[in-house]
């Protein structure tokens, strides 16, 4: 079997793609589960976030694995195959592994070196441990994806080359001066209570605005963070999302990220906030898409960054789990203060308003939450996930992203001689087996032959005969374990079971038992995981 993924993101297609092709919970669910029903593939897992969406799969055959998960990502995305292929990228065996890794670091993220996607990945692997989709490969390999994410962010500066999605939003708003003398006095809606939407409200908070007001569909949700933002200082108040049309003409920021699948405000109810008429769309460009009802099916957007992947793993396991303190949250603003310094306006592609602006807007969600149309109301400022796209292309690169590139070599290298070692572990187990075997038949045979033998005579002889058999197969085995963990070792094994003539089946055991131990592993990790967040 060999790791397969197949995938897009906003390095390989445009906005207007990924928002059609985005992934609801339920969706990403019943892919997984066609993803193994499907012949080429054994284990899968699916990472989806704002800016991508990636299928992974341990497959039996790479043409064939291709075709299908391309097909399955085609009918769940809703994307026709023919429209969605020229955006889709393919990465195999060790080029598969060096893509997560890179993704893991920030390498390829939208802000290079944001640390959301810690969050994301842990994600992805607790869904596919708990649908049983994630077998040993891709088990071993998000978890290594984790840790090498971890290593780059702990041992480089990788931080000071990007900042979180909110961050960099609010910079794009705040033309021209810092974050926190933009915001500083201002009043903020925030759209949405999951961890996102609450850096989103702690930044927010940490840059002096003098009100947060959230809504969201959940009133408890709303209400539990309104409870940590009035802990931490900051006046918040929940209201209801009826409410929101109301509140957008008391505001001066609004920041949305929701998991709603239609608009959640449109053009026209933004313009009714602003006492202003939406300007009709220019005759070269193709109508603003209508408003449509809120559809709040799908979750909210997952996983908030933090420069220590642990703080990142809590504090949004605590938001989902309305178990959050005022601490947490104030790592999660922290975090999002760690950035270098406003970028210059030569490097900024969003364009200005002539005037004042009246109301600014921040659109973190994919699908979209706010109508693009509202960029053509005089006093409105949009900045979303498209344009914020167009504005981090000409961000500056630190130079720590050689050092993580260089971390994620080595790691790359080190996981492949690990899986490699790996393969031929349940050969080397079978052969010892089969040599604990002989002994035990030896052993028996003699007893036979010399029934007077006492027990200490026995065992003396026993223990002499396994000395042996150990010490001939000791050099070959630790040698064999060298030579299949380099590259091109995979016939080791192979040849290992046609010297000895081991049975298949007893090898193939030997890997089903490794399997089951991975997965319970797994399971009394996730269970102390969850003890941990109750008593936290």
């Amino acid at each position: 079997m060999s790791l397969l993924v197949v995938g897009l993101s906003h390095r390989s297609a445009p906005v207007s793609i990924l928002e059609r092709a985005s992934l609801s919970a339920d969706a990403q669910v019943k892919l997984l589960q066609d993803t193994l029903a499907a012949e080429p593939a054994a284990e899968a897992a699916v990472l989806a976030t704002c800016n991508r969406i990636e299928l992974y799969a341990d497959v039996d055959k790479f043409h064939a694995g291709v075709a299908e998960l391309s097909t399955l990502l085609a009918q769940h995305s809703g994307v026709g195959l023919e429209e969605l292929t020229p955006y889709l990228y393919v990465h195999y065996e060790d080029r598969a592994v060096h893509h997560l890794f890179s993704v893991a670091c920030g390498l390829d993220s939208m802000v290079v070196g944001e640390g959301q996607i810690l969050g994301q990945i842990k994600d992805t692997l607790a869904l596919g441990q708990e649908l049983h989709t994630a077998g040993r490969l891709l088990n071993d390999l998000f978890q290594q994806a984790l840790r090498v994410g971890k290593r780059a962010h702990s041992e480089t500066g990788i931080d000071r080359a990007g900042q979180s999605l909110v961050t960099f939003g609010l910079e794009q708003l705040a033309v021209g001066v810092s974050v926190e003398g933009w915001a500083k006095d201002k009043r903020a809606l925030v759209i949405g209570a999951g961890s996102m939407s609450s850096l989103a409200a702690a930044t927010l908070a940490r840059a002096g605005v003098r009100e947060v007001i959230v809504a969201n569909r959940t009133p408890a949700r709303a209400e539990r963070l309104v409870e940590i933002l009035n802990e931490s200082g900051t006046t918040a108040r929940a209201v209801s999302m009826a409410d929101v049309a109301r509140e957008l003409t008391r505001v001066d920021v609004a920041v949305s990220c929701t998991g709603a699948t239609g608009l959640v405000l449109t053009a026209q109810a933004v313009g009714d906030a602003v006492g202003a008429p939406v300007p009709a769309a220019p005759a070269s460009q193709p109508p603003a898409a209508e408003g449509c009802p809120v559809d709040f099916a799908a979750p909210a957007a997952a996983g908030a960054g933090l420069a220590a992947y642990t703080a990142v793993a809590e504090a949004a396991d605590a938001v989902r789990d309305q178990g959050v303190d005022a601490d947490s949250l104030e790592l999660h603003g922290s975090w999002a203060d760690n950035a270098t310094g406003a970028r210059p306006a030569a490097q900024r592609r969003i364009p200005a308003q002539s005037g004042p602006v009246r109301l600014a807007l921040l659109d973190l969600a994919m699908p979209r939450d706010i109508d693009a149309a509202v960029h053509r109301i005089p006093g409105v400022r949009l900045v979303d996930i498209e344009s914020l796209a167009e504005a981090s292309a000409d961000a500056p690169m630190a130079a720590d992203v050689d050092q993580v590139r260089s971390i994620v070599s080595d790691e790359v290298a080190a996981f492949g001689a690990a899986q490699r070692a790996a393969h031929i572990t349940p050969t080397v187990v079978a052969l010892r087996a089969m040599a604990a075997d002989v002994v035990a038949g030896e052993v028996a045979r003699l007893e036979g032959r010399l029934p007077d033998l006492d027990e200490k005579q026995r065992a003396e002889v026993t223990q002499t005969v396994r000395r042996v058999v150990d010490k001939l197969l000791h050099a070959p085995t630790v040698r064999i374990k060298q030579l299949a963990a380099e590259p091109g070792g995979a016939g080791y094994a192979d040849a290992l079971r046609t010297l000895f003539d081991l049975d298949p089946e007893t090898v193939a055991a030997v890997s089903r038992a490794d399997l089951s131990d991975a997965d319970v592993k797994n399971r009394d990790v996730k269970n102390r995981d969850a003890k941990n967040r109750g008593r936290s």
